[in-house]
């Protein structure tokens, strides 16, 4: 399992409000995550893992790990609070890419990551087409700031979740239809910032970040085939064919007609989205899904195992798969399955943003995390992506989730996925020290070897 090409980038994933804490630190303003309301029980991102004041000390480990590559998002709320730029925001992020350059660690940016600012979303966030252009001048400072360093950049991380589980991450609770609109203007915005990117004659590539799930029929009926047809078009090509292609999937759009969701596109949207193609396709990948032909079912709008659309599609559990202790579903072979599907329908390169366990990590008394759940999990999927490879897909990179602990989304501090063990709480901060994972050793073994090995 080494077919690895040599400038293969073997990395690790973060983002903003879940790793660098310093929330209302040199002139950053809220962001919709710092201001939502938590889940009983978890902690908020106020400090997070506090990587904003230990990024040195966090950057000497990741240099330590062998990482090629450092995956992390730009927070646009310490960047642009107010839509004027906050020096200080641009310097912390100057620092943190330069100090990487100088660790020999390439940095790949996402430029948005869930965390629309306030002052944004107090004017109708997403809903309000003048966040098009707001989202394409913060792109521009960032361009002009950092394209000479930064060679790899996603634009919208998860658009589709935001779309279709925007409840459950904290980005949005309305009708279908609004949330149809919105994800129209990211869509918009998406293109306008590729295509002033490309006409800037900027360094490097640029392509969305979706979380891309594979969908499997239930049975071998044709209805539910033709279900499966339609939940990976609203689930994924949705979002891949717009970026790919600069229209919409017919049967996605269909099925937005039929529920009464389809936006409002006009035909300047149309020219924009035609023109702002992407180089290459970031994506993160947890799981596959299963889906039957629609019944009544209670809607469970679920981040990961989605929901029922009557006349479509229902969401339903694989008994085949083994299932994480947070409710997960674990399929390696669906990765190399997601991996040709999305390559044998866009030809262009990808990049593993995101792949990882959460789990509820235990430190011990001498300072170890024996986290083998983590390595045999992050093996399998590895193991499935290099014969990806030998399947002929080109795979430039594998960034899992993530490079050190951070707060989930919606399950706090508790779920962990970092090779390095940020010591605190949901309900204290304790010291935040760091402490190595046995995966940290053996992801770093892993990149020395460029691949698994014998």
């Amino acid at each position: 399992m080494s077919n690895f090409p040599e400038a293969f980038l073997w990395g690790a994933s973060t983002s903003a409000y879940q790793v660098e804490g310093a929330w209302a630190e040199d002139g950053k303003g809220p962001s919709v995550q710092d201001i939502k309301e938590i889940p009983q029980g978890t902690t908020d991102f106020k400090v997070a893992s506090d990587h904003y004041h230990r990024y040195e000390e966090d950057v000497k480990l990741f240099k330590e790990l062998g990482l090629k590559a450092y995956r992390f998002s730009i927070s646009w709320s310490r960047v642009m609070p107010d839509g004027k730029v906050n020096p200080a925001g641009l310097a912390f992020y100057q620092k943190l890419i330069d100090l990487l350059l100088e660790n020999e660690i390439q940095p790949i940016v996402t430029v948005f990551h869930f965390d629309l600012p306030v002052a944004i979303a107090e004017e109708g966030g997403w809903e309000n087409r003048a966040t098009i252009q707001a989202f394409a001048d913060y792109c521009q400072v960032l361009f002009e700031n950092f394209s000479q360093q930064v060679p790899l950049w996603q634009t919208i991380n998860e658009q589709n979740v935001m779309a279709l589980a925007g409840s459950v991450i904290g980005t949005s609770q309305k009708s279908m239809k609004e949330k149809f609109q919105e994800n129209h203007h990211m869509l918009v915005a998406q293109a306008l910032v590729t295509q002033q990117f490309h006409a800037g004659n900027f360094n490097g590539r640029i392509g969305p970040a979706p979380n891309i799930a594979s969908v499997y029929p239930a049975s071998e009926k044709p209805a539910d085939q033709l279900a499966a047809l339609y939940m990976s078009a609203l689930r994924n090509w949705l979002f891949l064919d717009v970026a790919v292609f600069g229209t919409y999937n017919h049967n996605a759009w269909h099925l937005l007609e039929t529920i009464g969701a389809a936006p409002t596109v006009t035909e300047a949207d149309r020219k924009i989205l035609a023109a702002g193609t992407c180089d290459y396709i970031a994506l993160n990948y947890y799981n596959t899904m299963t889906v039957s032909s629609y019944f009544q079912k209670e809607t469970k709008l679920d981040q990961q195992s989605g929901f029922g659309i009557p006349g479509f599609f229902q969401a339903v559990e694989n008994t085949h798969l083994p299932m994480t202790e947070f409710g997960w579903p674990i399929d390696p072979e669906g990765f190399r399955f997601t991996l040709n599907e999305i390559y044998s329908r866009y030809r262009l390169p990808l990049l593993i943003t995101e792949n990882g366990i959460g789990a509820k990590d235990v430190l011990t008394t001498d300072g170890k995390i024996h986290d083998d759940y983590r390595i045999d999990y992050l093996q399998q999927h590895i193991e499935q992506m290099a014969l990806a490879i030998e399947d002929g897909v080109d795979v430039i990179g594998y960034c899992p989730w993530s490079a050190i602990d951070l707060i989930s989304t919606h399950e706090g501090s508790a779920k962990r996925y970092g090779f390095i063990y940020a010591n605190r709480t949901d309900e204290q901060l304790l010291d935040l020290a760091r402490y190595k994972k046995d995966s940290f050793y053996w992801y770093q073994n892993v990149i020395d070897k460029n691949g698994l090995g014998e």
